[in-house]
């Protein structure tokens, strides 16, 4: 079973988002008959557009990622003449169920928890557009022939984890008739069939009974180690986190059911002992069956003795089914009201830097008896990055940017010589003065 269940289990994915890029800014002047020296009127670039994660409701599973994992923002389009700038680009919407939990795919930190339907996040910020020469007008240069790149957007990889969201979760070991169960109750149609592991992905369905509205969690079956991954049972069993109610259902036919209900148990306290907390009522299931009415009385004794409901049915005839939710939804009354944190407005992941001016440099290696140097920082990589190398201006206006922060002078003490190379982000410029 275990080297074919990735194949049905789809409930962690790591998908790539990128960003769209800024547009880039123009270069242009007035060219009117009357107007014989026209100022400049280059229109800036306009924002790449965002990636956002939005909850959709009607999802429950993250199934939609098997075939699609790469999704990238539109770009922002250049500005033009006569001072238009250009088009924001097309932010990209991705829907995820109730209950998506965010990381990032290489780091590991925890980004988000997408519970309520209003929730959103901006998981990649698009580049912002370039400015074109009309935005450096300045008292020192009133015809400034330069504009910038647009920047690139924000990309990167994410680990999206589903825990279901339930009022009541059904557990048991394999083929206890938890599938059936949730037949019976719900408008959910899980696969159903008489061997163990029939269930390799969990199912939610919704029952209505005496005027009540509850969403079921059918969790696959679990055995002997799952708190370990055992039968993937350290997948599933996050499932249960977020049920507020446990039918725990036995099946009564085999010889030992009160070890199988005292090895789930065990297993659920193993993985996070809030689980074993949960209030339970036991469904003993398969009472259409011989052996379990022989099993019944011993089981109905010793988990009364422990305070615990035990209800016998039989979820293949339908015989007790309705009273075990009952139950389970009485038990669920006289819980106090959940309160589900909201984002309250559309967050972004990634937010500046406590000091995006900060830099550092250090020596990278040699190449033909040159030396090489790597300024690293946010906003030096982003200069950098926007800059026009091919414009004599506005690489000129870079060196007093750098000049003003600190990076020439850094590069000095470091070593750096006329012929030497800086490595700025992706750009490479041989040092010279007046160059960086």
């Amino acid at each position: 079973m275990s080297e074919h269940a990735d194949e049905f289990l789809f409930d962690e994915v790591t998908i790539h988002v990128q960003a769209g890029d800024g547009g880039n800014g123009a270069v242009a002047f007035r060219r009117e008959a009357h107007v014989p020296r026209g100022g400049p009127n280059g229109g800036s670039g306009g924002r790449g557009g965002d990636v956002i994660l939005r909850v959709d409701k009607g999802l429950n599973t993250l199934q939609p990622f098997r075939r699609k994992k790469h999704f990238k923002a539109g770009r922002g389009k250049n500005g033009s003449s006569k001072d238009q700038n250009g088009a924001y680009g097309e932010n990209v919407i991705i829907r995820v169920p109730p209950g998506t939990v965010v990381r990032d795919a290489d780091t590991g930190e925890f980004l988000a928890d997408l519970l309520a339907p209003s929730d959103e996040i901006i998981v990649a910020v698009g580049g912002r557009g370039g400015r074109g020469n009309a935005a450096f007008v300045s008292s020192t240069n009133r015809a400034p022939h330069f504009s910038e790149k647009g920047e690139k957007g924000q990309e990167r990889r994410l680990r999206l984890e589903l825990k279901l969201i339930a009022d009541i979760g059904v557990i048991g070991k394999p083929n206890a008739g938890k599938s059936t169960f949730l037949a019976s109750v719900t408008a959910a149609r899980p696969k159903i069939a008489d061997y163990p592991f029939t269930t390799l992905t969990p199912n939610l369905g919704v029952a209505d009974i005496d005027e009540r509205s509850v969403i079921l969690a059918d969790i696959p079956g679990l055995i002997e180690g799952a708190h370990a991954g055992a039968g993937l049972g350290d997948r599933f069993l996050k499932h249960i986190e977020r049920t507020r109610v446990l039918i725990h259902l036995l099946d009564g036919s085999v010889s030992d059911p009160l070890g199988d209900f005292d090895t789930i148990n065990a297993e659920l306290s193993e993985y996070n002992s809030v689980l074993s907390e949960k209030p339970q009522v036991v469904g003993f299931n398969k009472m259409d069956l011989p052996d379990a009415l022989a099993n019944l009385k011993q089981v109905e004794s010793e988990l009364t003795r422990r305070g615990i409901q035990v209800i016998p049915l039989s979820a293949a005839t339908g015989e007790g089914v309705q009273e075990l939710l009952r139950e389970a939804i009485a038990i669920l009354d006289t819980l106090p009201p959940v309160e589900i944190p909201h984002v309250q407005e559309t967050m972004p992941v990634f937010r500046p830097e406590p000091n995006e001016n900060a830099f550092t440099v250090e020596r990278e290696g040699t190449s033909d008896e040159t030396q090489i140097f790597r300024v690293r920082g946010t906003k030096v990589e982003r200069v950098a990055q926007m800059t026009n190398w091919d414009q004599p201006e506005g690489v000129e206006r870079t060196h007093r940017v750098f000049q003003a922060m600190g990076v020439n002078d850094a590069l000095r003490a470091a070593g750096v010589q006329e012929g030497d190379f800086v490595r700025i982000g992706n750009i490479e410029v041989e040092w010279g003065e007046g160059i960086l």
